[in-house]
């Protein structure tokens, strides 16, 4: 009897391992899709990625999320045309979007939290995660453009959308969670 549970909990635990990589894997390749639905704006173009990045993470929680986005971004790096408008390769990350590449991730840590709370906390916890994600994203690009104009073209000129599509996040997340 002693040995039985062991093996059972070995199991479970990779199967519970096998899971959460999978889970991973299918989200890289979401925010991979969601990166190719672009309006071409200069020098950051506007995607669902973030749309897709706070889901992973209300979704999937903070560890979820957070591998969802290192898978997407190691493909990225790795060679596969995941990032906007099909680039690839370490360059992308070197580059003007670099930035918000990065701070993907902290969106999706920080949404991961929203999962399972009320409305308003939900509320809260994706707008500040969306938000978030312009941190290193406007920071990196000032680097490129100076930063009033990365202010400017890198934050101000996404505001609009970033009320959407947290808004848009967080319906679905309200949604599914009564399904």
């Amino acid at each position: 009897m002693t040995q039985t549970l062991p093996a059972t909990t070995a199991r479970s635990r990779a199967l519970a391992a096998g899971r959460f990589a999978g889970m991973a894997l299918l989200g890289s390749w979401l925010l991979a899709a969601s990166a190719q639905i672009s309006l071409p704006m200069w020098p950051v173009p506007a995607t669902l990625q973030s749309l897709v990045v706070l889901l992973l993470g209300a979704l999937g929680g903070p560890a979820a999320g957070l591998a969802a986005v290192a898978a997407y971004l190691a493909q990225g790096v790795a060679g596969l045309p995941v990032f906007a408008n099909g680039a690839a390769g370490p360059a992308a990350l070197v580059g003007p979007t670099g930035g918000y590449l990065l701070g993907f991730a902290l969106a999706a840590w920080l949404a991961g939290f929203a999962r399972g709370q009320d409305f308003a906390r939900q509320a809260v916890l994706l707008l500040a995660a969306h938000l978030l994600l312009f941190v290193p994203g406007v920071a990196w690009l000032a680097a490129y453009v100076g930063p009033a104009r990365a202010f400017e073209a890198g934050f101000l000129l996404f505001v609009p959308g970033t009320v959407v599509k947290t808004a848009l996040a967080l319906a679905l997340l309200r949604a599914l969670a009564r399904r």
